[in-house]
């Protein structure tokens, strides 16, 4: 790579917003030369994955299920580090515990002799149609995520030459319906789904190229960082530091300025400007254009345009803290209601808040007990829930009540006598994502994964038609979820690289 400090006056480059996207970005274009500057809103670096304290324990907001590290590591090793000169993952198993109201569990591993013997105990005949779904994950995975994921996709031409391996794929088909060709026990069914939900998606919309990441899971492991997500963020911000990167801290950036049809910089809510000749925007899309691109017709044109497509599903999550240990829970633990297509078609399509949910559940103190005091144990709980644009819910009414329901739900299921040995409790609703993020609609995920929302159909990478304007994270290609904006921050330096003429 040739940097572009051989001019004299390095280009800058102001990325808005600190999370995994964003500072992916900037650590790229940080190191190819350009003085890279990341603004952040708030006090503490990582977007949605935030950190709370209180009383000694520590909460991460999210993400907590940390896949494909190759991706994480050459960040490091671009700057001639290696990632665990910064932060240590610890591999977790099983990577998920799922449990059914009828009390049986599946641990679902990269284990395949255990998840074959699983399997034949829910339904024997299904271990042969297992490992013909894996195969088929395996060719999805190898051309939906190693070959495309870091791909930008800016003209039609680009989704038309994809097109035939997609159809070939039968990416036209949903996730659940996939599994269903191969699997026939219905548990089995929703073990083998519901990985959708991780980046937005319902199983029964998401195009099955989705299902790319039970392999990607199995190829390379579950892993959570020691210290917490959190630590891994502070990991990504040290490394773009030592490079000579900055990060601006309570920094709320009101507009990205431009001149003619090129941006010139951004100006924070008290009259702050900074010029820049690239501006990346790792705010949400919608409000990238609506908000912060007001003052330009084609900017506020397209945030209307981004506004009417699909939003994914939001989240309720209550973060809590116990003063005494629950042996036996799983790091991730996934508990399936009385319901699964018909709970998500409340949730997605008729935005009903039903008295039935599936959970899931996350026990960070299981394999670190530092983010908790001695015999205590931090968890937080997450409710997929419907978006505020299809519930006008009253969540601070609301959110309480539905707090003591899922924690009588979880002292019934899993967690006996919950509610009375709860230290510290702090709730985070549909309300919240739209207040503290920006997120569209209270979305949690942005736009929601399905066929014609995704590659060419998302956010472009770069903009059309204002230069030096560029989006990175979940609205954009590839998508959400910690390998989906990582990876888009690879194709969007790509593209700043290309455009400043970098080799």
């Amino acid at each position: 790579m040739t940097d572009i400090l051989a001019s004299a006056t390095p280009r800058k480059a102001v990325v808005i917003g600190s999370g995994f996207g964003g500072l992916a970005c900037a650590i790229r274009l940080q190191r190819a030369g350009f003085a890279t500057t990341v603004v952040e809103r708030r006090d503490q670096p990582g977007g949605r994955a935030y950190v709370y304290r209180d009383q000694g324990f520590t909460f991460d907001a999210g993400p907590t299920v940390i896949t494909a590290p190759a991706c994480l590591e050459e960040l490091f090793q671009l700057a001639g580090h290696t990632m665990a000169e910064y932060v240590d993952l610890v591999p977790v198993m099983p990577f998920y515990r799922l449990m059914w109201d009828d009390g049986t569990h599946f641990d679902y591993s990269n284990d395949l002799e255990d998840t074959r013997r699983q399997i034949a105990a829910f339904h024997p005949p299904d271990v042969a149609g297992y490992e013909r779904f894996l195969r088929y994950s395996a060719e999805v995975f190898e051309a939906g995520y190693t070959q495309l994921a870091h791909v930008p996709f800016l003209s039609f031409r680009d989704m038309i030459r994809v097109a035939p391996k997609l159809a070939r794929l039968e990416a036209y088909r949903s996730v659940y319906s996939m599994v269903a060709r191969h699997v026939a026990n219905p548990k089995l069914r929703e073990a083998f789904s519901f990985h959708s939900l991780l980046v937005g998606g319902n199983p029964f919309a998401a195009s099955s190229i989705y299902t790319l990441i039970h392999h990607l899971e199995r190829e390379w492991g579950v892993f959570f960082p020691r210290g917490g997500t959190g630590a891994l963020v502070q990991a990504l911000v040290k490394l773009f530091e030592d490079l000579g990167g900055t990060v601006r801290l309570g920094f709320g950036v009101d507009r990205i300025t431009t001149t003619g049809n090129r941006v010139s910089g951004v100006v924070a809510a008290d009259g702050e400007r900074l010029d820049a000749d690239v501006v990346v925007s790792n705010a949400d899309v919608v409000h990238t254009y609506r908000s912060l691109l007001r003052d330009s017709p084609a900017g506020r044109a397209r945030g209307d345009r981004l506004a009417r497509r699909r939003h994914s599903m939001s989240l309720f999550v209550a973060y809590f803290g116990t003063r005494r240990k629950y042996p036996g829970v799983a790091h991730h633990t996934v508990l399936f209601g009385p319901r699964y297509r018909e709970l998500l078609d409340d949730i997605f399509t008729k935005g009903r808040l039903a008295d039935d949910f599936s959970l899931y559940l996350h026990a960070p103190t299981v394999t670190d007990q530092s983010l908790a005091p001695e015999g205590c144990e931090a968890f937080y709980v997450l409710s997929p829930v419907p978006h505020l644009g299809r519930a006008g819910i009253d969540w601070a009414t609301v959110g309480p009540r539905y707090a003591d329901r899922i924690l009588e739900y979880l002292e019934r299921r899993l967690l006996p006598d919950l509610r009375r040995e709860i230290v510290t409790l702090r709730l985070f609703t549909p309300t919240d994502f739209s207040s503290e993020l920006n997120a569209h609609w209270g979305s949690a995920f942005s736009l929601e994964p399905v066929l014609w929302q995704s590659a060419y159909f998302r956010a472009h990478n770069r903009d059309r038609d204002i230069g030096g304007l560029y989006l990175v994270g979940a609205g954009t290609h590839p998508g959400a979820g910690l390998p989906g904006v990582v990876n888009s921050a690879k194709a969007t330096a790509g593209l700043v690289l290309a455009d400043a003429g970098v080799a």
